[in-house]
């Protein structure tokens, strides 16, 4: 087991402060502004995020930051073909997304690990799904920052079987809110998605976080056009993904969470909290 370590001082009083801000307000007043055409507004912000941040679009659809028509869609950009070849190895289980392992390892029965010391139920985070298939199982949490890539894929093969959208908060998911703020990733907005798989269920869970006005989904649209959505498929019913085909995007960054059932993966070495992933890199064997 890896995770964030116990939270000090300085990430109580940033998480409290951050408690207190209109996160609602300030998400809808950013998906606004990051949607807007006006030249003039969505190169300087284009601009700004390259340099802030410092993205790399050697791998993006245009590498030109000024290309893309709104800051939303800088954000969300797709990468070109053939940029992030999957393993060879069918058994391969790959990284779902970019970003940063906030957590790995296993399930204490129904338990995840957020951080040293805070624990949170999978049955809870499931959003009312059975999460007996998954006790005892592999979880992985991995945080977007601004500069990663923005859209999450398939980890492995799979149908998807059910769909949860859990209405929540907006709170940020950054590693100080995550070591300071008990139950985050239960208390802000999810999609739950549950996919039947060759090592059985699978489950994939985008959080939202502040500015993260909008998770989609690329068989349903923006989630948030159905909030509170619950939805089971029949066998066969429910779309199919192969490994590596785009799940989803969050418009801004968020928090992916992934959980497999006991004896489906043996996590690769050296994937501890802290590690950078980018998606389509090995995460561990089936």
């Amino acid at each position: 087991m890896s995770a964030e370590p116990a939270a000090h001082l300085a990430d109580r009083v940033r998480a409290f402060g951050h408690r207190l801000l209109p996160t609602r307000l300030l998400s809808r007043v950013t998906w606004h502004v990051a949607r807007s055409p006006r030249p003039w507004l969505k190169n300087r912000l284009n601009r700004f995020l390259v340099q802030r941040y410092g993205l790399d679009l050697s791998e993006a659809e245009h590498a030109d930051p000024c290309a893309y028509p709104t800051f939303n869609a800088l954000f969300t950009r797709a990468l070109r073909p053939g940029a992030r070849p999957l393993p060879e190895d069918p058994q391969a289980l790959v990284s779902p997304c970019d970003g940063t392992v906030s957590a790995v390892g296993h399930l204490r029965g129904e338990q995840l690990i957020q951080a040293k010391g805070i624990e949170y139920p999978l049955s809870t985070l499931l959003g009312g799904l059975d999460a007996t298939p998954l006790r005892d199982g592999a979880f992985v949490t991995i945080y977007l920052s601004p500069r990663d890539y923005h859209r999450f894929h398939a980890p492995l093969a799979g149908r998807l079987c059910a769909e949860r959208h859990v209405p929540g908060r907006l709170l940020t998911v950054a590693p100080c809110a995550v070591r300071a703020i008990r139950g985050l990733f239960l208390r802000n907005e999810r999609h739950v998605t549950l996919w039947e798989t060759a090592v059985g269920p699978v489950a994939v869970v985008p959080v939202g976080a502040v500015n993260v006005g909008s998770i989609e989904t690329v068989w349903g649209g923006a989630v948030a056009d159905a909030p509170g959505l619950s939805r089971d498929y029949a066998p066969g019913a429910g779309v199919f993904l192969d490994r590596g085909e785009e799940l989803g995007r969050f418009n801004l960054g968020s928090t992916v969470i992934l959980v497999l059932p006991r004896g489906a993966v043996r996590w690769a070495d050296g994937l501890v909290s802290g590690r950078s992933v980018r998606m389509g890199e090995v995460l561990g064997r089936l």
